[in-house]
This record gives structure tokens, sequence and C-alpha cells, in this order.
């Protein structure tokens, strides 16, 4: 994870560097704002090193976990894994990627769906 850090941290220093330049014209955005960390479907729950890397990560960018392959599970299995990897995420104080809530104008469609992701 230490390769990754280091170039998350370079791209915002490289961009802080051209902002508080003189010539802000042609600067190019090349921050990193997102991960997706895709995790291991087979075993039980998160490894040592899932753990150590979004520990790394997690205040630097949003982390997005997403179960790999899920499609090879049932849809028990992915509801249990799931649960299991949330619950991991909170005990060892990960932050991930939370959606905002929607507008309350918002359609009553759009809430759902905004539900169903969250």
């Amino acid at each position: 994870w230490k390769p990754v850090a280091d170039y998350i941290d370079q791209q915002f220093e490289q961009y802080f560097r051209d902002e508080s330049g003189l010539n802000r014209k042609n600067i190019q955005d090349n921050r990193v704002h997102c991960c997706i960390y895709f995790i291991s479907p087979f075993g039980h729950g998160l490894r040592p090193l899932d753990v150590e890397f979004m520990r790394a990560l997690h205040q630097r960018v949003n982390i997005v976990p997403v179960l790999a392959k899920a499609d090879t599970l049932t849809p028990s299995e992915v509801e249990r894994m799931k649960n299991k990897i949330r619950e991991e995420i909170d005990h060892y104080g990960i932050r991930i990627y939370q959606f905002p809530e929607c507008d309350s104008d918002e359609d009553e469609e759009f809430k759902l769906q905004d539900q169903a992701l969250k």
C-alpha cells in the first residue's frame, strides 16, 4: 500500500504547488478522489492485508469496498459476506464512502434507489 499512498500524496502535493503558482490557467488535476477496493469473496471476511491497506488510505481518499466475483456466490452468501465485511470495517475504524442523503424534493423512485444503494 505504500506506493499507492505515496502516489496519492504526490498528486495532491503537485496540484497544491500548481494552484499556488503564478500560472494557474493550464493546471492538470491528477488527484485521486476514490479508491475502488475489491475484496476477495473467498475466505471469511477481510484479510490482514485488506485492513492495513484500507487503514493507510481511508484518510486520503474515499474508499468504496466491492465484493469481487459476487456473481459466483448465492444471494445468502453475498449477504452474509457483506455483513461480515461491514462489521470488520466498523471494528477497525475504517471510514468508507457513504452516499449522501438525497434532497427532500426528489421523487419517491429516486429515494428508493438511493436507499437501496446505501
